[in-house]
């Protein structure tokens, strides 16, 4: 494609709003416009990217046997208050009335509709296993859209769902689509990584969360630092010892203390002169509408999510401060395990099981106690891990320590089980004419999300430096001088040469000075330059790795001869 008559309207600055690197590239290099908050327009470089990016997603899917279709993305709220999502889903949802008042809604996933199109066209045992997916347009009302393509309220998806007669085969399933995910991703030239997950909204079993690494992410990661284990750090299992229960022969016997004021960990910490890990941490939290005290080391974080899976719940909060008032009879900060005035359940930490002693809260205002010994003065229900993970924990696989990392979520796979099939009533008949729940996976790729993912972790302080497989060309030839006669024939017959040898070319054949060509060209960041200059004389054009910034001069016809070699080294260019 010929430069100068193509809608790329690059810019030297944007506003301050722009506040991610994706963000403010893809606004200067001229590839998209906002419409709206979290509304963008897709000018023609970055729609290119988008559809190289489908392609091989589409590839990778139709390889496993998954099969194309496409859903409206205008659904009807009953679908949605059949599986309970109406009202479970949130703010997000974008919903409307049509005239005739019936309400309707812009489809932000579609768990919901292609299981009624299964329920209603599938009912046999001989057309499972079976894996639909598309590639569409979704909608969610975020919050706070203000961070280019990695957050939008419109934004481009692919999203796919497999129905299966039992588990082993759902487990076949989720092994091929994880693996087809590695191959998308590799085939992008991304840094990435496969992190186990909570499914959150979505409900179901096994997932994972496919990451691309990056400072700029919103998703802290807990990788080890030896083997391949990897988490979100929201869900990371903590390794820890097999240990003995701690001896408390010698431990005296719980000792009051005055603490007034003292509500926090550090400020008991400075009034008792403790360290803490010395200490306890007693939250009171609302567990399926029922109170559950919870345990764990003052040096650590309760994990809500890990709460929740321990105790096989629906829900799960912190209570709120009439409820701890009422369970343990002081005000929130001095609560304890001792002396409650509610039996309630208590979870704790396995940290806490090897304590021997510790500080904790007296269940009155203003006062805490010494020497408190689990076990002994205080029995626990139910032991977990349900702490959040911390940099120098121990793998749970292996031992090893664990390190943070910072991540962009660009596809997440689950085991959904029946969680739509039961309360959608989605059946299949078996062998035996016996009626069965369809059991479900559910797998999704944020295309647009990539396509900004990619250029958080490919780029520097010039613009964007594309990986080949996401360019939205893969060659920028440049003529330095059109007015030069020798140099605007070579560059137009090289030009027309790579185009009949189907190679993608975007000619800059503006009439602009070097420099501005140069520039816009680091800015665009495709993977290989040509420069048709001085040299042309000869025959000779000058290439540059966008990568590495290394270069090379080559004749036209060995250019052509080495071109796919030197696109299979623009990646490797480091």
């Amino acid at each position: 494609m010929r430069q100068k008559n193509m809608l790329i309207p690059t810019l030297r600055n944007v506003g301050a709003e722009a506040e991610m690197v994706s963000h403010r590239l893809m606004l200067r290099a001229g590839m998209i416009r906002q419409l709206a908050a979290g509304v963008y327009t897709y000018l023609p470089l970055a729609y290119r990217t988008l559809r190289k990016v489908e392609q091989i997603v589409r590839e990778e899917m139709d390889r496993i046997g998954a099969q194309e279709l496409l859903l409206p993305a205008i659904n009807p709220a009953e679908l949605w208050q059949e599986s309970g999502r109406w009202d479970d889903y949130g703010p997000e949802l974008i919903h409307f009335q049509d005239r005739h008042e019936r309400d309707f809604l812009l489809g932000p996933t579609h768990e919901e509709v292609i299981t009624d199109l299964v329920r209603n066209e599938v009912n046999s045992y001989k057309k499972l296993p079976m894996t639909l997916y598309q590639i569409q347009t979704k909608y969610r009302d975020e919050r706070r859209p203000r961070s280019g393509l990695l957050r939008g309220r419109e934004f481009l998806m692919k999203d796919a769902y497999s129905f299966h007669v039992d588990w082993e085969s759902l487990d076949k399933t989720y092994r091929d689509m994880y693996q087809a995910y590695i191959r998308i991703f590799t085939r992008l030239g991304l840094d990435f990584r496969a992190v186990e997950a909570d499914s959150g909204a979505m409900g179901g079993e096994e997932n994972h969360e496919f990451m691309v690494l990056s400072d700029s992410g919103e998703d802290t990661l807990a990788l080890c630092s030896s083997c391949q284990y990897a988490a979100n750090v929201e869900t990371a299992k903590v390794g820890r010892d097999e240990t003995k229960a701690p001896d408390m022969a010698e431990v005296p016997k719980p000792e009051k203390l005055s603490t007034p004021g003292a509500s926090t960990i550090d400020e008991v910490i400075q009034m008792l002169d403790k360290q803490p890990e010395q200490l306890i941490k007693s939250l009171l939290f609302t567990v399926d509408g029922d109170p559950v005290l919870v345990l764990v080391r003052g040096d650590h974080e309760v994990n809500e999510i890990k709460v929740k899976q321990a105790l096989g719940a629906e829900t799960c909060h912190l209570a709120d401060d009439q409820t701890v008032n009422r369970v343990t009879g002081a005000p929130t900060g001095f609560a304890g395990p001792l002396g409650l005035k509610e039996a309630v359940r208590v979870v704790a930490d396995h940290a806490v099981y090897e304590m021997a002693e510790a500080v904790t809260g007296a269940n009155e205002a203003d006062a805490h106690l010494l020497h408190v010994a689990p076990g002994r003065d205080f029995q626990v229900d139910l032991y977990a891990d349900i702490r959040t993970v911390q940099e120098g924990d121990a793998c749970p696989h292996c031992g090893e320590p664990i390190r943070f990392a910072k991540g962009i979520e660009v596809g997440h796979v689950f085991k959904l089980g029946t969680r739509y099939s039961d309360s959608m009533n989605a059946t299949f008949l078996d062998q035996e004419g016996k009626e069965g729940r369809l059991i479900m996976g559910c797998y999704g790729i944020g295309i647009s999300r990539l396509v900004a993912a990619t250029v958080e972790q490919s780029h520097d302080d010039n613009g964007i430096i594309w990986p080949v497989g996401a360019a939205p060309y893969h060659v920028h030839l440049i003529a330095v001088n059109l007015k030069d006669e020798t140099q605007s024939r070579l560059a137009d017959q090289l030009y027309e040469r790579l185009r009949a040898d189907g190679v993608e070319v975007l000619y800059d054949n503006r009439q602009d000075r070097a420099g501005v060509k140069f520039k816009d060209s680091d800015l665009l960041g495709i993977p290989l330059r040509i420069t048709v200059g001085k040299t042309a004389a000869e025959g000779k054009v000058e290439y540059k790795f966008r990568r590495s910034g290394k270069s090379g001069t080559l004749t036209t016809e060995e250019l052509i001869k080495k071109l796919p070699d030197l696109l299979n080294r623009a990646d490797q260019q480091q």
